[in-house]
């Protein structure tokens, strides 16, 4: 949604002065309308996860360590006797597999794959491989939920990273530990889809609004015939249907294509408490309020001495002690008159005369809130 934004700057009245602007270069966007297919999906035409347990071999010394990873020794063990090579357990617990890793093989497999065609796979070393640049993949079962191979992986890795190290130093640029195989995998297994049965169909929304799904229904109705579609609650339309596959698929994409107004969202301030992060969107307004916020700071200094005994002691022994010097500092807040605000713009303006940090923001949008004086739900995320 253009309604949304978000931004990071150091200082949070840099922060909100480019939130303020953009604001209003965003205004004529808002007037555009956009379609059905931006605001739901059809049920049933989803995406897959599949995942499997692979060896990455060809490595230069970087993969696992044989004392260390159990498992790797006993995969590359059980993939040898696959292959017709039966070693005796005292063999296989001697395998060097510095060239070797044992690695997770994730994958997406996406709605109506047929068998043949082929997909992107993503490989995580599971062990403690220094890195996996230059390794290849060798043949991957890929699985589903219910346990089903539904693809087959196998190639060269690609890594985006670098690294070297060199006399206890060590540099490295992005994961070496991670790489990605484009077309990597071939589906052997499709999954049957649903979009084919009864006589309707049924969208998604993608967020729960019941303004939406009541306008979605009515442009529906009003474009492809009275009667077709109907809210059932505020997450889901279910739209009457051809039952042959062509026309089904021609109405579908007709119903996807369908304009829709815009609809001001609930009002909402997500809240990021990890990075200080903070997203109002255009429908948030404040009541009146005073905000008095003051910082509490405290310092701690260290300071090492040598205390040494007399000249003329017997028995003494010169000590390190250490002189620890305890500061408190509490600034004065001053308490700020907020005058009611209806625009995200009067927002900004009015969050950014408080002069805090994001950090400091963050306790103060929660004290505003307690109080009943904003006028959004907070979403801690």
């Amino acid at each position: 949604m253009n309604s949304l934004h978000s931004f990071r700057l150091p200082g949070l009245r840099l922060w909100l002065l480019a939130l303020g602007l953009l604001v209003g270069l965003l205004q004529p966007l808002s007037a555009q309308g956009l379609r059905i297919k931006e605001v739901a999906s059809i049920q049933g035409v989803r995406s897959n996860q599949l995942t499997g347990f692979g060896l990455v071999v060809g490595l230069d010394g970087t993969g696992d360590q044989t004392t260390q990873m159990a498992f790797t020794t006993q995969g590359l063990a059980n993939y040898l006797q696959q292959m017709g090579i039966s070693l005796p357990p005292a063999a296989a617990a001697q395998l060097q597999i510095k060239n070797v890793a044992a690695v997770l093989v994730t994958a997406q497999l996406p709605p109506f794959a047929q068998p043949g065609q082929t997909i992107d796979v993503n490989v995580s070393s599971m062990g403690n491989a220094k890195s996996l640049k230059g390794g290849m993949l060798i043949t991957t079962p890929l699985r589903g939920a219910d346990g089903e191979v539904y693809a087959l992986a196998q190639g060269n890795l690609i890594v985006a990273g670098a690294g070297a190290s060199a006399g206890g130093s060590k540099v490295q640029v992005n994961h070496l530990d991670a790489g990605r195989i484009p077309a990597g995998a071939q589906v052997e297994r499709a999954v049957p889809s649903p979009l084919l049965l009864g006589d309707s169909i049924n969208l998604n929304l993608n967020a729960s609004d019941f303004q939406t799904a009541r306008q979605v229904a009515q442009v529906i109705n009003a474009q492809l015939g009275e009667g077709l579609a109907r809210a059932l609650d505020g997450r889901t339309v279910q739209v009457k249907a051809p039952t042959e596959a062509d026309a089904r698929i021609t109405f579908i994409a007709q119903v996807e294509e369908l304009p829709l107004q815009r609809s001001i969202p609930a009002a909402r301030v997500v809240i990021n408490a990890r990075t200080g992060s903070i997203v109002l969107n255009q429908a948030v307004t404040l009541g009146p309020c005073a905000v008095a916020h003051g910082n509490l700071s405290i310092s701690i200094t260290s300071t090492a001495s040598v205390s040494q005994p007399n000249a003329l002691s017997t028995g003494g022994t010169t000590k390190v002690t250490e002189k620890a010097d305890i500061q408190i500092k509490n600034e004065p807040g001053m308490l700020i008159q907020i005058a009611p605000s209806t625009q995200l713009t009067d927002v900004v303006r009015a969050l950014n005369s408080l002069g805090a940090t994001p950090q400091d923001l963050l306790a103060i949008l929660q004290a505003i809130k307690a109080a009943g004086a904003l006028n959004a739900e907070l979403e801690v995320i």
